[in-house]
């Protein structure tokens, strides 16, 4: 039993060994998370600066989509008004182009009706307007008006040689604006002409897709134009022949376009890119100075010119100020250099007055300058070259200090009053 126990060193050993291998795995670990940490603490900034550049440039692709977008709208409804303006100036700038109505004529039938003839000569009434309010032809503008006549080569209508027909127009009121006749008949054909043709056009003939007559086109106005203050709204057509035969008849109206109506009828496709690409700019310039003006407050801002203007005004209220001042200065000067000096001092007016003996003129001696006044002659020189710089501080300091180039008088000397010479004002 003994031996099969361990013995206490041999679990010491084992002991040792087992904090020793603790300890190893111990540091293992903290190598392996300090390493960990120290990677974590590198990644950490870059994924930071990496999600802040995802945002900013996720933000600005945002940003220029929706300005994009912005964008695109902008210049698709600037396109559909373009456009729209450029069909609304075609619609109501061309007139209608041509016009086409027909003719159906009348007479009368209370005549004898063995008479091959007709009672009276066909008329017709024919009205210019649309649906009964829209004018067919524009005030000022130039139509081509003509008659066809579609007439069967007829022994009857090839006998009736030459015919008159006659258009007259009207106003609202029925006043008869204009009016005109011209003379028609069928072209001639000889009789093997017809022959020839009767049996070439033979099949066509029998089954009935041709048949024998002619189309007689009968100009009556070359250059029609409907007055602005009388519009035409219908006409009255006449045949003046009692025998004639008629198929069908068309009136037609075409117009003659010059100048720019001229371009936009005969080159629809230039003028209508040019009329929205001219509207198109200019709707971009309207759009761009009301854009300028609402962020930018305009290209040339109001507050700058103001600024300009107020600085401009300071300047020149400061000049004249600034003169004003100058000149005020310059009279004070003379006026104080028209005033009367004191040359000498009042020692006691007291005492002169109780002196009846008058006072006794100065000598000539005292109004000699002294030899030590002779060290001040440069300074009165320095002075007269200050005063000739600046003439109004000088005068009044020197009017003050020295006169006649002599020393002020002394405290007992006698008072005298002299006014200012000529030399004064120099």
């Amino acid at each position: 039993m003994y031996g099969l126990k361990d013995s206490p060193q041999q679990m010491q050993q084992s002991t040792g060994s087992e904090r020793r291998r603790t300890a190893q795995t111990g540091t293992s670990g903290r190598s392996v998370g300090s390493g960990s940490d120290t990677m974590g603490g590198t990644m950490a900034p870059v994924l930071h600066w990496v999600q802040d550049v995802g945002a900013v440039t996720l933000l600005k692709a945002r940003r220029t989509l929706f300005q994009a977008a912005v964008l695109f709208c902008v210049l698709v409804l600037l396109l559909w008004v373009s456009i729209f303006l450029y069909g609304s100036f075609y619609y109501s700038y061309m007139p209608t182009v041509s016009f086409s109505t027909p003719v159906h004529f009348y007479y009368t039938s209370d005549c004898d009706p063995l008479e091959s003839a007709l009672c009276s000569h066909p008329k017709a009434n024919i009205s210019f307007l649309k649906n009964e309010k829209d004018h067919v032809m524009a005030n000022s503008q130039p139509y081509r008006v003509s008659l066809e006549l579609e007439m069967p080569e007829s022994p009857v209508n090839e006998q009736l040689g030459m015919f008159m027909v006659k258009m007259s127009c009207y106003t609202k009121g029925g006043k008869i604006v204009s009016s005109v006749g011209r003379s028609t008949m069928l072209h001639y054909r000889s009789s093997l002409l017809q022959t020839l043709s009767t049996l070439l056009f033979s099949p066509l003939l029998l089954t009935g897709m041709s048949e024998q007559k002619q189309l007689i086109e009968v100009e009556l106005f070359s250059d029609y134009k409907s007055n602005a203050y009388q519009p035409t709204v219908g006409a009255v057509i006449e045949i003046h022949s009692k025998r004639v035969q008629v198929y069908s008849s068309q009136l037609r109206i075409h117009a003659y376009f010059t100048g720019v109506r001229y371009v936009l009828y005969n080159f629809p496709l230039t003028s209508a890119v040019i009329g929205v690409a001219t509207n198109f700019a200019f709707l971009s310039v309207i759009v761009l100075f009301s854009y300028l003006q609402f962020v930018w407050g305009g290209i040339w801002p109001p507050d700058q010119v103001r600024v300009r203007v107020m600085m401009g005004d300071n300047t020149r209220i400061q000049q004249r100020t600034e003169v004003a001042r100058k000149r005020m200065e310059k009279e004070n000067s003379f006026k104080d250099l028209a005033a009367p000096k004191v040359i000498g001092s009042v020692t006691d007016v007291s005492d002169f007055q109780g002196n009846d003996t008058p006072a006794e003129p100065p000598s000539k001696d005292a109004s000699v300058i002294p030899d030590a006044s002779g060290a001040d002659a440069p300074d009165s020189k320095e002075e007269e070259s200050h005063d000739s710089e600046e003439p109004e501080e000088a005068e009044g300091e020197q009017g003050v200090e020295v006169v006649n180039g002599s020393l002020p008088a002394e405290p007992d000397e006698t008072v005298l009053r002299q006014r200012p010479g000529p030399w004064m004002s120099l």
